[in-house]
């Protein structure tokens, strides 16, 4: 074992102790070296209970298989963001999210470091926020309206595919059947979901949206599903997000980035509308209503296996794909127009419009973040503008020294862009391609007339 010198040892303890997490220590023989007050916290126990002695014999209930200090030890590879229930030498179950380490000294393991997070705090966090959101769908009916901001009238457009896709989804809103939303960030894809619960029989119910990339995977299960009383320290009964939208709407954004195993569990509900609170033994019968939404093609999301096939073809009952605003070039300006009009109200400004310089420009550029994109520029264009007119020198500074600026009067120099070009038409062919074969990906290579392996290939680089 590498020895230290007293003064090595003194300020290696004091920065261990200075950190807000929990730091446990052993050596190879499973022997606690190290043990901060916070992690002692953590584990309801006293430093001195666990400082110097065997780890088992502290935490009782822990075995070399469970514990996840001695299994790195064992095999010396790391554990990253792993769950870890136990009980400590009273009794007492303990919930933490641990990241456990091997300690090298060149290449012989003389040790391992575990840093822990206190899972029941961090769901009794969690409990909060479904309180608060148990709250907002508390009273009369005119509050439960308050969710939903928007209605299809809200999404202007001139583009006749877009037209034609919010007709669709007006008479499609009337089932209950599930419904997938495609659309790349910006697109407008929750405006979309929550024109479809107005114009459904639910819109008196609730609208609860729940991005599934803004909670960590280890609380989610519990936010969807809620809590069961003693499944964890201080835990109590707590309905989930699918129990506060009984009778309503459940919209879930980015669900490509839940956990496959939690992904199970929602097909399950969606099969036969009943779920179970984490650490419960109950079936709970809910009418839900469930909208996704991916900013992922789900052919993409199927090929890099972050979507669970049985519960795409579930959701896939109805499906829509939200047009990206370079291929609906003609609502380019028209909702610049709608745009201007808005925050002339807002704002009190008398804008007329935009120069043809700045014209050309929003024609010719790519609008990588789509209508809310747009949306903000002009929005900081009218706060800026001191003319009756939008010109090119009001743009934000990124834009106004994008690489590709226009250089013609007639014609934006992006458009002339060979490379970029190609790269979208690609992108847009591959896209309907999957699309008409239903994200089968040896038709949709037969239809671009290409190796499967290509189109895999293709499908991978356009993955955001």
């Amino acid at each position: 074992m590498v020895q230290l010198t007293a003064l090595t040892q003194e300020v290696l303890s004091a920065i261990l102790k200075s950190i807000d997490e929990g730091i446990h220590v052993v050596n190879t023989d499973g022997k606690t070296i190290f043990y901060n007050e916070v992690a002692a916290k953590h584990d309801g126990m006293d430093v001195k209970e666990v400082q110097g002695k065997y780890l088992i014999d502290a935490f009782p209930s822990l075995t070399k298989e469970s514990s996840t200090l001695l299994k790195v030890i064992k095999t010396g590879k790391p554990i990253f963001n792993q769950t870890q229930v136990y009980l400590n030498i009273h009794g007492t179950r303990i919930d933490t999210i641990n990241t456990t380490l091997p300690i090298l000294l060149g290449e012989e393991i003389i040790g391992a470091v575990e840093i822990a997070k206190d899972y029941s705090r961090m769901k009794l966090l969690a409990e909060s926020l479904l309180d608060l959101q148990k709250g907002l769908n508390k009273g009369s009916r005119k509050k439960v309206l308050k969710q939903v901001n928007y209605t299809f009238g809200d999404l202007v457009s001139v583009n006749p595919a877009f037209i034609s896709m919010k007709d669709e989804a007006r008479k499609l809103a009337k089932s209950d059947s599930p419904i997938l939303v495609y659309g790349e960030s910006g697109t407008g894809k929750e405006l979309f979901v929550q024109g479809i619960h107005h114009e459904s029989h639910r819109s008196s119910g609730a609208f609860i949206a729940q991005n599934c990339a803004a909670i960590p995977e280890t609380l989610l299960e519990s936010i969807l599903f809620g809590t069961a009383k003693g499944s964890y320290t201080g835990a109590v009964d707590r309905k989930g997000l699918f129990e506060l939208a009984d009778g309503g709407t459940l919209f879930l954004d980015e669900l490509h980035t839940m956990p496959i195993e939690l992904q199970a569990k929602l097909l399950r509900v969606l099969e036969d509308g009943m779920v179970r609170k984490v650490g419960g033994s109950q079936n709970i019968s809910v009418d839900v209503r469930v909208i996704a939404a991916m900013n992922v093609h789900p052919s993409i999301a199927l090929q890099n296996q972050v979507l669970r096939s049985d519960l795409f073809y579930r959701l896939n009952v109805f499906t829509f794909s939200l047009l990206p605003l370079r291929d609906r070039k003609d609502d380019i300006l028209f909702l610049t127009d709608y745009f201007i009009k808005e925050f002339n109200r807002k704002l009190a400004k008398d804008i007329h419009g935009m120069e043809k310089k700045l014209e050309l420009f929003f024609t010719g550029y790519h609008w990588p973040g789509n209508v809310r994109e747009l949306k903000h520029t002009i929005e900081y264009m009218m706060n800026v503008c001191e003319d009756k007119f939008l010109k090119f020198e009001d743009l934000p500074h990124m834009l106004k020294h994008h690489p590709d600026p226009p250089k013609s009067k007639s014609v934006p120099a992006e458009s002339l862009s060979l490379r970029k070009n190609i790269e979208a038409l690609e992108k847009s062919l591959i896209r309907n391609a999957l699309d008409l074969c239903d994200g089968n990906v040896n038709q949709a290579a037969k239809l671009l007339e290409i190796p499967r392996q290509t189109l895999q290939y293709k499908m991978k680089k356009m993955t955001p």
